[in-house]
């Protein structure tokens, strides 16, 4: 018999003994992956092919409250300030979460989301959702959760947010077990103070095809796909040797050969997907002139059309000259 998402939350929830309060807010950041999640060996408890390792955001990401709302039957979600409707696909997915921690104490919720980046176009902010989420729940139910069973819960409701649950440096483990109580996010030690990531929105617009359709698109049809595990396998321990070493070309250029490697898989699906629009290009051809030109700065895209730039300090002034409307993070600021 196949596991179900109740199942699993059953399991991580099993000792808690909750200590509701009235109400709780929390932070999760958005992560950028360097070596991505594409593929998932369940799709329904978000068990990925492959792991993957992200550089989460410092400040950016989604802040979440949720409140008790003894007086009603059914829950409220608002996002960026407006109510979401009961018949959308967000407020369901918000709704089915917090159900993983119903069976505790019964009640309706309101639950609040602010987003510091673009919603659903690509910049990770389902992963900053349902981490922030996660941690909100957990919280106004009053459970004693640790990350590593926070960032279990998480990956309930986007497999990326696993790795929001942490900041800094992120290592998505893919696990072997069916239950997927072995497929979890946990931190690296290392910081890297020198290293920025500049986040280009070249559109706020909600992507028309989301991260889990693409995916299991390309799973399906993409003939390349077959390849990409053997790939990622050996991204991942290149970039965490570059982490470690503090080496910038490898970690940039492993990168953003990871992403690339990725959309091809994508781009070779049927129907073809292609996330990228002709400003995405138009980045990527600029970042590799000024590369031959002498200046450090690697891409990086998730599954969407915005860009996101990896650089080190030195190089931030001609970064920001070649591009006037960056965002600069300092992970590890």
């Amino acid at each position: 018999m196949s596991l179900t998402r109740s199942d699993v939350a059953a399991r991580v929830l099993a000792d808690c003994v909750p200590e509701p309060v009235d109400a709780f807010e929390a932070f999760a950041p958005v992560n950028i992956a360097l070596c991505k999640y594409w593929g998932k060996r369940n799709a329904l408890l978000n068990l990925p092919v492959n792991d993957s390792l992200s550089v989460s955001l410092a400040k950016k990401g989604s802040t979440t409250k949720v409140c008790w709302l003894p007086e009603q039957a059914e829950d409220e979600v608002i996002l960026n300030g407006d109510a979401v409707d009961r018949d959308s696909s967000f407020y369901k997915k918000v709704v089915a979460h917090a159900d993983l921690f119903r069976s505790l104490v019964p009640g309706a919720l309101r639950v609040e989301t602010v987003n510091s980046v673009a919603t659903g176009a690509g910049l990770a902010s389902s992963a900053s959702g349902f981490a922030a989420l996660t941690r909100a729940l957990a919280g106004v139910y009053g459970l004693p959760l640790n990350d590593e069973q926070l960032s279990i819960l998480a990956r309930m409701g986007s497999g990326s947010a696993s790795r929001s649950v942490y900041e800094g440096f992120v290592r998505w483990h893919k696990g072997v077990r069916a239950d997927g109580m072995d497929s979890l996010a946990r931190p690296l030690s290392e910081i890297w103070p020198d290293l920025r990531v500049g986040v280009l929105t070249l559109t706020s617009e909600v992507k028309k095809t989301g991260s889990r359709e693409g995916m299991q698109r390309t799973v399906d049809s993409a003939i390349l796909y077959g390849a990409w595990p053997e790939q990622a396998e050996r991204d991942i321990a290149r970039i965490e040797h570059a982490i470690a070493v503090r080496d910038f070309t490898l970690l940039g250029a492993t990168s953003e050969q990871n992403a690339l490697a990725m959309h091809a898989t994508m781009l070779a699906s049927w129907p073809p997907l292609l996330y990228w629009q002709p400003e995405s290009v138009a980045v990527l051809q600029k970042v590799w002139q000024l590369r031959a030109d002498g200046l450090q700065v690697y891409a990086t895209m998730d599954a969407g059309p915005n860009v996101k730039l990896l650089f080190e300090a030195g190089s931030e002034a001609d970064v920001r000259l070649a591009f006037p409307d960056i965002d600069v993070v300092v992970p590890f600021g």
